[in-house]
């Protein structure tokens, strides 16, 4: 297998930390009062999880509320993470350490323009797995929706509380996704071109070899999983728990179509592909709990053989009569 050229990610991080909006501004109290109910939101968010996935409970993890700046680091640190084997060592000549910073360059600019928009994030990928909840964006949005912050913090909370739930219940999750990917890369350099058929509906589209994308289609099945699964959890929860839960999920939903400038960025890193996994995932295990219960959703995360293929995705009634 042919590495990934050597990218030189604390230059990654400079970069996209050079890049980054500071966000709302909030007085030394006020910054306070966020980080403590944010935690207390994920302390609170742990139970409801537990008792609506029916999943075992997970080993405790660090919860961190970070500003941007931070999240730039935490991210940069768990790719630098997830490529290690698939990376080639960064050299000390000089064409080494240019290709290295322009492609930390390259790196940075995605990360700082993710870093305005990413609420929360659970990294499985680092040595010591961690809740990541970015204050200032949640507060940005919240002030952008106009939602009651505290309902809006929990529900955050759950979202990412349940795919901590997910790594918990299937430790073979993480090495599973490290294995794919590394199949994406496998064989020659990941490949792109334009389709025949004009213009792309999306990232899939570009890659034209057909192993690396079919390992891009079962990346693509597992994260719909995981992302929906999450949703349609949040749901069965947040209508119990967060009194205003109706109009958060509907102002959110709005907010993830909108349409402008920044469309077209969206699509180019991939944040349309992961709407998509959203509802696609989400659609998937309403049908699978309608038609046999949780606890055979549940079965999904068993096993890396008994994960959802993409076809199956679109056509959970071939997903149960497999398994």
């Amino acid at each position: 297998m042919e590495h990934l050229p050597g990218i030189d990610w604390a230059f990654a991080a400079r970069t996209a930390r050079g890049l980054v909006p500071p966000g709302p501004e909030l007085d030394a109290a006020a910054i306070a009062a966020v980080v403590a109910e944010l935690r207390d939101a994920a302390a609170r968010a742990t139970g409801h999880v537990a008792e609506v996935t029916h999943l075992d409970a997970p080993a405790p993890a660090d919860v961190l509320v970070i500003d941007r700046a931070t999240w730039v680091d935490a991210v940069c640190e768990s790719a630098r993470t997830m490529l290690a084997d698939f990376s080639d060592p960064v050299t000390d000549s000089p064409l080494g350490v240019a290709q290295a910073r322009s492609l930390g360059a390259q790196a940075g600019g995605v990360f700082a323009l993710v870093s305005t928009r990413i609420l929360g994030q659970f990294d499985p990928f680092v040595a010591a797995p961690r809740l990541l909840l970015v204050a200032p964006n949640v507060v940005a949005v919240e002030e952008q929706m106009r939602v009651r912050p505290a309902d809006f913090r929990l529900w955050v909370c759950l979202h990412e509380e349940t795919h901590r739930f997910q790594f918990g219940q299937a430790p073979w999750l993480r090495s599973h996704l490290l294995g794919l990917f590394g199949e994406l890369l496998a064989g020659d350099e990941l490949r792109f071109g334009w389709p025949d058929a004009g213009r792309p509906a999306g990232i899939r589209d570009l890659i034209i070899n057909p192993a690396q994308r079919e390992a891009f289609d079962q990346v693509t099945a597992v994260m719909s999983l995981m992302e929906g699964h999450a949703d349609v959890m949040m749901d069965r929860v947040g209508s119990r728990v967060v009194p205003t839960y109706a109009s958060i999920r509907t102002t959110f939903e709005a907010r993830r179509d909108q349409r402008g400038w920044g469309a077209w960025a969206r699509r180019l890193i991939g944040f349309d592909l992961k709407r998509d996994q959203y509802r696609d995932g989400a659609e998937f295990c309403r049908q699978v709990i309608d038609a046999a219960g949780v606890e055979t959703l549940n079965r999904a995360f068993d096993a890396p053989g008994l994960l959802p293929t993409l076809t199956e995705i679109h056509d959970p009634q071939l997903w149960l009569h497999r398994i």
